[in-house]
Parts: C-alpha cells; sequence; structure tokens
C-alpha cells in the first residue's frame, strides 16, 4: 500500500468541504418545519441536528459502499485528479443553488459530479450505468412521491383523529412530536449523506493504492465526514430553511410532524438498503404532501417549481461543471492547480453575492412574497383549517374597517344574507 500522496491529500480536503456544504445546504430537510412552527428556536434546531448528524455517521456505512464500488468503476483508471474534478463540480451547484434558496439534491451533485469527470477521463466504461438508474435514477423519482404521498395521508389522518379538539390544545403536543420527529430526521441524515463522503473519500483512497479495493471506509474517513457535515450543519442553511418552512407551504404543528416522521421512515430504509436517494427531495415531498393533506392548505407552486427545475438540472449541471474540471485536471498538476484557483473564485463570488441580502436565525421566518399561481389558488380556496375569527379586542377595528371586495369570501353566507335583507328594506 503506498501513502497519502499530496494530490490524494487534496481530494481528501475538498471532499470534507462538499461534506460540510453538504451540512449547512440539508439542515432545512430536518429543521425547517420545526423552525417554522416554532417547536425549537432556530439555533437550538441547528444545534441539535448537528450533534444527531454527527451520531449518524457511525451508524451504517451501506451507502458509503455504494458510492465507493458501485457507480464508478475503481478499477476503470480512475484517477484521484477524476474524483477532485467531481467534488469541484459538486461544490460548485452546491453553493449556487445554496444562494437562490433552492433545496436541490447535494447527492445527486455530487454523483453528477463523479459521472461527469469519469466520462471525460476514462469514457463510458467506468460508469456503472445500471447501478446508476436502479440506485439513483429510480430513487430520485420515486422518493420524493412516495414521502409526499405518505405525509399527505399521514397529515390528514392527523386532522381526522384531532377532529373536534381545539388546535391550540394540541398544538403542544404535535411541537413535542416534532421535536422526536426532527431528531429522527437529523439522524438518518447522518446515515445516509455524510456516507457519501466517506465513499468519496474512500474511492480516493483505493485509486491512489493506500487501501485494498472494496473495503470498508476507514474508522478515521469515517469520523472526520461526520465531524465535516456536523459543523456544516450548526452553520445552518437559513436560506434554504426559509424556502422549506415557508416558502412550500404554510406548516402547522400537526402537518410538520406528520412531513418528518414520514421523511424520517423513508431515508432509514433506503440507508438500510443501500439507496443514495436524495434527503433533499424526500423531504421537499413531505412538505409539499403535508400542505395537500390540510384541508384549506395551499402550496405555492411557483416554488415547488423552481425546486423540481433544479432537481432536474442538478445532476447534468453539476456533471458539465466536473466534466471541464476534469479536463483541465487531466493536463497535469498546473491543470489541478487551474481548477482549485477558478473553484475558489468561484466560491468567493457566490459567499460575495450572499451577503448583499443576508439570511440568518433573525429573519429565517419572514414569509417569502406568493407568488401568480399561489394567489390565484388562494383566491378559490377555502380559508385554512382552524382559522378563526379576529380576537375580541380586535373586532371594534374590524368592524369600522371597509372590507375588500375580494375578502368577501371569508364573510359567512348567512351574515351576507342578513345584510342583503337588511339593505333591502
Amino acid at each position: 500500500m503506498e501513502h497519502i500522496t499530496l494530490l490524494i491529500g487534496i481530494v481528501i480536503v475538498t471532499a470534507l468541504v462538499f461534506d460540510f456544504t453538504n451540512g449547512f445546504h440539508d439542515t432545512a430537510n430536518a429543521m425547517a418545519t420545526t423552525i417554522s412552527t416554532g417547536a425549537l428556536k432556530p439555533k437550538t434546531a441547528v444545534a441539535m441536528s448537528a450533534a444527531l448528524n454527527l451520531v449518524g455517521a457511525f451508524l451504517s456505512v451501506e451507502v458509503a459502499k455504494t458510492i465507493s464500488g458501485g457507480i464508478i468503476d475503481e478499477s476503470a483508471g480512475i484517477r484521484p485528479e477524476v474524483i477532485f474534478a467531481g467534488l469541484v463540480g459538486a461544490i460548485v451547484w452546491n453553493l449556487l443553488t445554496w444562494l437562490a434558496g433552492l433545496p436541490s439534491s447535494s447527492s445527486h451533485a455530487l454523483f453528477g459530479g463523479l459521472i461527469g469527470a469519469t466520462l471525460v477521463s476514462v469514457g463510458t466504461g467506468g460508469v456503472h450505468g445500471d447501478a446508476v438508474v436502479m440506485k439513483v435514477l429510480i430513487p430520485a423519482v420515486a422518493a420524493p412521491v412516495v414521502a409526499g404521498l405518505a405525509a399527505m395521508a399521514a397529515t390528514r389522518l392527523t386532522y381526522r383523529l384531532a377532529r373536534g379538539r381545539d388546535e391550540a390544545d394540541t398544538a403542544k403536543g404535535y411541537r413535542a412530536g416534532q421535536i422526536a420527529s426532527a431528531a429522527l430526521v437529523s439522524l438518518a441524515h447522518g446515515t445516509n449523506d455524510a456516507q457519501k463522503t466517506m465513499g468519496v473519500i474512500t474511492l480516493a483512497l483505493i485509486t491512489g493504492g493506500v487501501v485494498a479495493p472494496h473495503a470498508d471506509p476507514p474508522l478515521w474517513v469515517i469520523a472526520s465526514a461526520g465531524i465535516a457535515i456536523a459543523l456544516g450543519t450548526y452553520l445552518g442553511g437559513w436560506r434554504i430553511i426559509r424556502t422549506m418552512g415557508k416558502g412550500i407551504t404554510d406548516i402547522r404543528p400537526p402537518q410538520g410532524f406528520a412531513a418528518q416522521t414520514g421523511a424520517a421512515a423513508t431515508i432509514l430504509a433506503s440507508s438500510h438498503l443501500g439507496f443514495a436517494l436524495s434527503t433533499t427531495q424526500v423531504c421537499s415531498g413531505s412538505v409539499m404532501g403535508s400542505g395537500l393533506g390540510r384541508k384549506g392548505g395551499v402550496v405555492r407552486w411557483s416554488t415547488a417549481g423552481r425546486m423540481v427545475i433544479a432537481w432536474c438540472l442538478t445532476l447534468p449541471a453539476a456533471g458539465l461543471v466536473a466534466a471541464g474540471a476534469a479536463f483541465l485536471a487531466g493536463q497535469g498538476n498546473w491543470g489541478v492547480a487551474t481548477v482549485a484557483v477558478l473553484a475558489l473564485a468561484v466560491c468567493g463570488t457566490i459567499w460575495a453575492a450572499s451577503r448583499r441580502k443576508p439570511i440568518d436565525h433573525s429573519n429565517v421566518n419572514d414569509i417569502e412574497p406568493a407568488g401568480v399561481v399561489t394567489t390565484a389558488l388562494q383566491t378559490v380556496s377555502p380559508p385554512p383549517a382552524g382559522q378563526v375569527a379576529p380576537a375580541a379586542s380586535e373586532a371594534g377595528t374590524a368592524a369600522t374597517a371597509p372590507v375588500p371586495a375580494a375578502d368577501s369570501r371569508t364573510v359567512p353566507a348567512t351574515t351576507r344574507r342578513a345584510k342583503a335583507a337588511t339593505a333591502s328594506r
């Protein structure tokens, strides 16, 4: 076995940087609904998620095996610079979608980057097409649909079981359930996403002859990947948390509990089977399903549409960036240095752009403006379930203020008929 070279060391550091971006990019998966409903304070939520991500990283290595020996053929002449280029493609796409506040898939960014770099470097023979279809593409399509349907059914069942009870009385219990389910999602995220970086580092070690082919990730790889994703999670991807917590639908405690429980079950099951699915797509699908499951709930389809477009673009976009990086990196040491400098410049530019309109724990729960489609749906949809009349202290003000014509749909029919009869007399 060879010693770790400078290039392999660069690959390992780059992989941990990707793991760090994965952490703050995917914090929303576990904590967006918990933060948006007020079940936990923002900083408390991300701290809990970070700790459980670290614990989850030690629970399984099945997904890491899928990355290190399933999708890419490690015996096809894959070199460390190819893995470096793939990671650069994934990091750039992660940061771009973070800047836009879109919960795209860090997993698919990684897969797209590795596939694109491999195709440029060694051709189609370096990619296991059947594994890509069975363990990446099919779960990518099925997971958000299954999670969304499960969350929709669970939300409807939850509201049915609590029918006739005051929502304020049940909110406390649901918030406690949300904390437990959010913890489970964080644990599941650690078992799935942290392993992807473990698999990449292990693949780099195998291609460099440091460890034997098909070997499990060494303990130091598991620990470093877990720490990196935990640190990223603790910083909190506030932009994406706002999108998932407030941008897709207005989430109430029963919905948050149902969405997170369904998402956690889906992620844990896939980790056990070795499916490297996108936790982002699972959790986003669950949030949309919970919005559809509540009577009167409205999904903001403009935001959902942008998310789906980002999902579809993730694999090819990260692959194209990685392909260009692989072409440069294949030219020798100067090519690797050029890729590193360009990557740092792009990342710095994205960070500078994010500072123009910063989002943090203090404004993460500000509601995003509704799009045209959502506004149109809201004008024909009934008021959200559980909506109550204004408080008594506000009744006088409400009575003296003119009622806009667009809001007449919220006035009970009996009241409208009584007013009409009075006017006719």
